[in-house]
């Protein structure tokens, strides 16, 4: 039977599950849910994930749950799947949990934490929270220190030091990716400091593409669409202005 990937891809596990697939050349069926709609909340989504988030995968009778979990059964079961994604050697594997345990609890609630309480706020029922997402910044700018000062201090191209990608590379940048739903002056405000972080990020785009940028595209169309709102709000002399607002630094 072939893999089916429970995803909506505005979620940024879900992304790197992707692009993993397809640059992998995995056979599988994405079966799209959609959060904003709650639609991973129904009891029959429940049998599969009852943690009930995105993504999870069933293939054939195995149901798993968990963005990391499903990154590492796939590099260990799939066929070509080339080994710098997840090594055969237990040291580097070993490095790769490190990176992966540290993410959970630390790089991951910035981003998240930014865009759920300012630009998708909306979408998702919650008013605006700046002190909230002000909050997610000092999560993120700690984070992003932290991957600068350890893993790419020796000009790595990958966190490994590697000049190809692990799971590890692709499961953080996606996660970073999300800031892409911001305005261009907060994101660069946020990511600015941070020049290896951004030499990073592109050497895993340039990695996986065309699917990183594929995968990607809805962040890309969710932005435009919410510029646009918000130019028709201005054209008509009000409506929207805490989306008009950019977001206040309080690092």
């Amino acid at each position: 039977m072939k893999l089916k990937v429970y995803a909506d891809r505005m979620s940024q596990p879900v992304r790197a599950v992707i692009i993993f697939c397809k640059v992998n050349c995995i056979n599988y069926e994405e079966v799209r849910l959609d959060i904003a709609k709650r639609q991973h909340l129904t009891p029959k989504y429940a049998e599969i994930n009852p943690m009930k988030q995105l993504p999870a995968i069933v293939d054939g009778r195995f149901k798993l749950f968990e963005s990391h979990a499903i990154l590492i059964y796939l590099a260990c079961s799939f066929p070509g799947v080339a080994d710098h994604w997840y090594p055969v050697d237990v040291f580097k594997r070993s490095k790769i949990h490190s990176v992966l345990d540290w993410h959970h609890s630390n790089l991951h609630p910035g981003p998240v934490t930014i865009v759920r309480n300012t630009v998708l706020a909306p979408a998702l029922g919650r008013p605006f929270n700046p002190e909230a997402a002000a909050e997610g910044e000092k999560i993120l700018s700690a984070s992003l220190a932290k991957i600068e000062t350890v893993w790419l201090k020796d000009n790595g191209r990958f966190l490994l030091g590697g000049n190809q990608p692990s799971i590890a590379d692709l499961s953080l940048v996606c996660d970073i990716m999300q800031l892409e739903l911001l305005d261009e002056s907060d994101r660069d405000r946020l990511l600015g400091p941070y020049k290896k972080v951004q030499q990073w990020i592109e050497n895993t785009r340039n990695a996986t593409n065309p699917h990183f940028d594929e995968v990607h595209k809805i962040l890309m169309k969710a932005k435009e669409k919410r510029q646009n709102q918000r130019l028709k709000g201005e054209n008509h002399g009000g409506g929207g202005s805490d989306m008009k607002k950019p977001l206040v630094s309080r690092i």
